[in-house]
């Protein structure tokens, strides 16, 4: 088995080309806002919605790994894949896509104003809840990397329906607007 085992530096590598994408969209976001004010409010939307996109697939991605990696025999070439898997996706998707997610969002609430309303408040607090999870989330791929991961099948199958539970609210915030 010491064969499959990675070294250190390999298994924290993550791949440089999605980390600087989603440095480009928020150069361009800022870019968008000080250059071009009146017009970017569309274009700050538009790429909001692709990073919620992208953490959300992440984020309900990632505990659906989990729950096959607590299967696999620690040091098994198959535990290794789901760690570098993990470590992959959160490093080189969620993260970004949070950080882009974040970005744009407080933006579009100042310039809408939308942090007035009764019904941004309920999404702001999911928000800020997902924005938790997302760390537990990071904080589990480190236990799972170390091999310590003490969280049953049963309890990520659960942790897996939070980030949709959230989701639900979110949208149902900004879509209908109830309050």
């Amino acid at each position: 088995m010491s064969d499959v085992k990675l070294t250190n530096a390999e298994s924290k590598k993550v791949p440089f080309l999605p980390r600087a994408i989603a440095a480009v969209v928020a150069l361009c976001v800022i870019i968008l806002v000080f250059l071009y004010p009146d017009g970017a409010y569309l274009w700050v939307k538009a790429i909001h919605v692709i990073a919620v996109i992208s953490w959300m697939a992440g984020m309900l991605y990632l505990p659906r790994l989990f729950i096959y990696h607590c299967a696999a025999e620690p040091g098994s070439v198959q535990s290794e894949t789901f760690k570098l898997m993990e470590r992959r996706l959160l490093r080189a998707i969620i993260e970004p896509a949070m950080g882009v997610t974040w970005l744009a969002g407080l933006w579009l609430a100042w310039q809408s104003a939308a942090y007035m309303d009764g019904w941004f408040h309920v999404k702001f607090l999911s928000v800020l809840v997902l924005s938790g999870v997302h760390g537990y989330f990071s904080k589990a791929v480190r236990l799972f990397a170390e091999d310590r991961n003490v969280k049953t099948v049963r309890f990520w199958r659960m942790m897996n329906e939070v980030p949709t539970v959230l989701m639900i609210i979110i949208v149902i915030m900004v879509i209908i607007k109830p309050f």
